[in-house]
Formats: C-alpha cells, structure tokens, sequence
C-alpha cells in the first residue's frame, strides 16, 4: 500500500519539528494538520484510502490544487486534493466565491435589502447561499469590493503603446429617481508592448454618446493610453468623433462582427447563409491587394443579387478594410470584435442574474469585478499578439511619421 504524501505520524511528525526547532514550527504545523485532514476527507469521498485497490472505490485521486490561506501564523500552501470525477472543495476552510461572485452576491445583497423585486431576489438569495445578512455586512462587503474595483479602474496605463484598442458599449437598467432607466457601460480593450490582451477602463456614462465617449477616451489618455495604432469598434458616432478629437492619429476600423449583423438585417433570412459566404471570403485573402479585389467581387455580387446591400457594403469599404494597412500577423486580431464579444457575454452572465441594478455603484462594483478578473485571466494566458508584430506596427508608424515630414525623424 502506498501512503499518502500527506500522511503523517503526529508522534514523529511532532518531535521532528520540536528538534528543529523551527521559528516557523507552528505555520508547519498548521499546515501538515490541515493537508492530512483534507486528504483524509478525500479518501473519505473516495471510499478508500490513497493508492489503494478497493471493491468500494468510487473515485480516484487526481493530484492536487494548491490554494494559500492566510492565518493568524501566516499564509500556509493548502494542498487541496482533486478527484478524476467531480470535485472536492473544503469549503469549512477556504472561502470558494471568486471576486466577481462576491460582487454579485452584494449586489444582489443590496437589492434585497432595498426591496427590489424581493420574491425574486429571495431565491435568488437561497440559491447564492445568503442567509440573514445585515446591513453592516453588505456594507462591509462593498467596501472592500469597490477599493479593488477603483483601484484597477484608476490604475496607470503604464505597460503601452498600446498600439491596438477596442471599443464596446453595454446597456444596463438601474433604478434612479423612483424610475427605471437605462445607463451605458463603455468598455476598451487594449493590446500592451508586450503583446498581452489588457482592459484598459470602463466607465458608467448616461447614454453612449459623443460627450461620454470623449470623455471616457480623454480619462484613458490621462492615465497613459499612447501611441494608438487602430481602434477597432462599431459604427457608433459617437466612437468615431471622440477618436478624431482624442485621438487624431490613430485609425479606425470597423467591426466585422457588428456590421455583418446589419447586413443579415438587411436580407431574408433564406438568403442571409449565400450572402454571409461571401462576404467572409473577403478576410480568407493572402494579401491585401486580394481583399480589395475580392471586395469589389463580393459588391459585384450583390448588385446583381441583393442591390441595397450592394451600395451600403461599398460605402463602408475604407472602414471595414482599415486592417489591410496593418502588418499581416494582425489581420485576424483588429479587423473583428469576437474577443470582445466573448468578454461581453461574460458580463450579461453575470448581471443578468440582477436584472434591474439598485444605482450606478452597483455596476461599476459587478461589472468592475468581472473585468478585474478577465484582466488577471489574460495576463496568465499566451500572448494575443506577437512581439514581432508590434515591432512591424512600430516600424510601420515611424515610417509614416517620416513621409509625412516630422523634423524630428528626418534629423533623427
């Protein structure tokens, strides 16, 4: 039979410590104790003990999850044990909500004590696992939430140029005045130098406007946004006159996603499936004198089939095939808004379970937490561009800088 790494003899495990003489000895012993009850509990969910062949297993062992819990001794590494099938968590011991779940459950916290919709959120509440909280403890929680959540908002823009920016709005229903209206979340995105998806800030505006966009793209050059290549959004007009004003030398690009949402409005559904083949094949081309040219196929083709959206996809042309002026490795990153759409469906996930927010904290505190940890989950993962394709935007918008006669570059 082979013992589990956690396993232990108190007896020997004790006078090993004592002869050690550790300065740490209570921490490593807290620690020791705390593993093998997991282990034990484990083996418990098992129906045997570790590495041990059993007619009543039901499950296996599948290593361990290392998770740190600050104690009154110090932070100890909990070992916590995973199974081949299901899970197993000690939730006697580590607190299992995420930061953009305890917002959640404060938001819903707060809506419940306002006596918003209370036959909702009560079960809403019993499903959450919220029993009898006060208003000191809703209090209490928010304050740590929203600290995190100003902090990251506020946080400098210190890891440009961020040479590619995207742009989304969501619309959200809170409660103002004794009425219900509905407010606008602007959100962006960012590539850093060092080829990682960051979000760079979000703010609550009352409508998606030109004075909100303006402002919101004003905050984040004050906080550092630089050196702005492409800004990829939808057609919002918004959008496109705070860029100019903010940020007058950077580009525009279209959203393939949103505006092949407009051309599917724009013909019968039985047609859509023909239309939306060709209109992709546009951004299957090697280079970009071939999307130009399957681009103009493409209008040729719809002015014999589909003659209305023949002159709206012409016009729209320079906005959609923006992209082509970037080097190639970036094509398929700039010219379409999906990442951000993924991280917008995470976000309805999450308040959609609300509904109608109790004030504008209570989205900035939810929505906040959601992107504060997309953020930490992109800055974990590959990177979402090249280093190699940032140096060839780099190049690409000194040489600009230079044909179009910057003194300092031709001196340089």
């Amino acid at each position: 039979m082979t013992a589990s790494p956690y396993s232990i003899d108190p007896t020997t495990y004790l006078d090993e410590l004592l002869t050690q003489a550790s300065p740490d000895l209570m921490r490593e012993m807290l620690q020791g104790f705390i593993n093998q009850i997991l282990s034990t509990q484990a083996d418990h969910v098992c129906g045997a003990e570790y590495a041990t062949a059993s007619k009543t297993r039901t499950n296996i062992r599948n290593g361990y999850r290392h998770r740190d819990l600050d104690t009154r001794v110090g932070t100890i590494d909990v070992a916590v044990p995973k199974l081949r099938t299901g899970s197993f968590f000690p939730d006697w011991l580590l607190e299992r909500r995420t930061r953009a779940e305890r917002a959640l459950t404060t938001v819903i916290a707060t809506c419940y004590l306002k006596g918003v919709s209370t036959r909702r959120m009560n079960d809403l509440v019993a499903t959450l696992g919220i029993n009898n909280l006060s208003k000191s403890q809703v209090s209490d929680m928010a304050k740590d939430l929203d600290v995190m959540v100003e902090d990251f908002r506020t946080r400098p823009l210190d890891t440009g140029p961020y040479f590619y920016v995207s742009c989304d709005a969501l619309t959200m229903k809170v409660r103002e005045g004794g009425r219900v209206v509905k407010t606008s979340v602007l959100l962006a995105t960012g590539v850093n130098a060092e080829g990682y998806r960051e979000l760079l800030g979000m703010q609550v505006a009352t409508a998606e406007s030109v004075a909100s966009w303006t402002g919101f793209f004003r905050d984040l050059k004050a906080r550092g946004l630089n050196d702005v290549y492409l800004v990829t959004s939808d057609a919002h007009l918004g959008i496109q006159h705070a860029i100019g004003e903010v940020l007058p030398n950077a580009s525009w690009q279209r959203c393939r996603t949103h505006f092949s949402k407009n051309l599917s409005a724009m013909v019968p559904k039985t047609q859509w499936p023909t239309l939306s083949a060709m209109f992709h094949t546009i951004f299957q081309q090697p280079d970009a004198q071939s999307v130009w040219a399957q681009a103009q196929d493409v209008v040729t083709f719809c002015q014999q089939k589909f003659p209305h959206v023949a002159d709206y996809l012409e016009e729209a042309l320079d906005e959609l095939l923006a992209f082509t002026n970037a080097p190639k490795a970036v094509w398929k990153k700039v010219w379409s808004n999906n990442p951000t759409e993924r991280l917008n469906r995470e976000i309805r996930r999450r308040t959609d379970v609300v509904g109608i927010f109790p004030n504008r904290d209570a989205v900035v505190r939810l929505v906040g937490a959601v992107l504060a940890e997309q953020h930490d989950d992109w800055i974990q993962q590959n990177r979402y561009m090249s280093l190699t394709s940032l140096e060839h935007t780099k190049a690409m918008i000194t040489s600009n800088i230079i044909d179009a006669g910057d003194p300092t570059e031709q001196a340089a």
